[in-house]
């Protein structure tokens, strides 16, 4: 289990100012959970992820994972970015295999892992293609399989799609869900959109803004729905599901007119 405890994380401005970016989160993602964070741009969303990440310190608070204080990077933690940050003068296959050949994992062995990662993310016939060769979906799928090449035990996922186009945003959302019920890993997912929060996440945490709180957490099960039948039209015209978007919209804007009236 993840388990994140009172986070806090400050900021010294260039000004001299002390910044509050993230204030007393709570919360835990048990074994195959997808824990989805949403709110607006400045809410400490990505200050959040990369505390997980190992890759911020917390000023208060702690953070473990299975047990052990996180308190630096690790392989323990897939991370995949905003931007695919693929190395362009490697092949896919070569982009994949990065994490395994620092973790010395012998030639054989790595190459076996990456075929199997590049069948997984549907880019089986890509291995030997430089990273400018694909689209921006594609890179992203080479992402998430560097992410998964050390065998993580939880995927750190930064707004991955929302540089993508809606179709092949729809299409990434869909293969994210088969690569996490396939690997049963634990997810951690940060977005500013609520339609993806609510198909993506067995728990939807919303948040204020700066400094970030978790004001609202959602249970929800449509992602296994979804799992179960394949297809999101359904899920997202249900009632139900639109019900829940409004009521997460309204948070989110409340939470908006309040830090401009302030």
């Amino acid at each position: 289990m993840l388990k994140v405890d009172h986070a806090s994380v400050f900021f010294a401005a260039r000004d001299g100012r002390t910044v509050h970016a993230l204030d007393r989160v709570s919360f835990d993602i048990p074994d195959e959970g997808f824990v989805v964070a949403l709110g607006a741009s400045g809410c400490g969303k990505s200050t959040l992820l990369n505390a997980i990440a190992g890759f911020l310190p917390l000023s208060e608070g702690s953070i473990t994972l299975n047990g052990r204080p996180v308190t630096g990077p690790g392989a323990d933690r897939g991370v995949v970015f905003q931007k695919d940050a693929l190395l362009p003068w490697k092949s896919v296959a070569d982009n994949v295999a990065l994490g395994l050949k620092f973790a010395g994992v012998g030639r054989r062995e790595r190459q076996e892992r990456v075929e199997d990662l590049l069948q997984l993310v549907g880019l089986a016939d890509f291995g030997k293609a430089a990273p400018y060769e694909l689209s921006g979906g594609m890179r992203q799928r080479v992402g998430i399989a560097r992410a998964l090449a050390t065998d993580p035990a939880i995927l750190l996922m930064d707004e991955p799609f929302g540089a993508l186009d809606s179709l092949t945003r729809e299409h990434m959302q869909e293969l994210l869900i088969s690569v996490w019920s396939r690997t049963a890993k634990k997810v951690f997912f940060i977005t500013h959109s609520i339609e993806e929060a609510l198909l993506l996440g067995t728990q939807v945490l919303v948040m204020s803004p700066r400094p970030g709180r978790v004001v609202r957490r959602f249970d929800v099960d449509f992602v296994r729905r979804f799992v179960e039948g394949g297809d999101a039209r359904p899920i997202k015209t249900s009632p139900e599901f639109a019900e829940l978007r409004e009521e997460i919209r309204a948070i989110l804007h409340e939470g908006e007119n309040l830090r401009s009236a302030a």
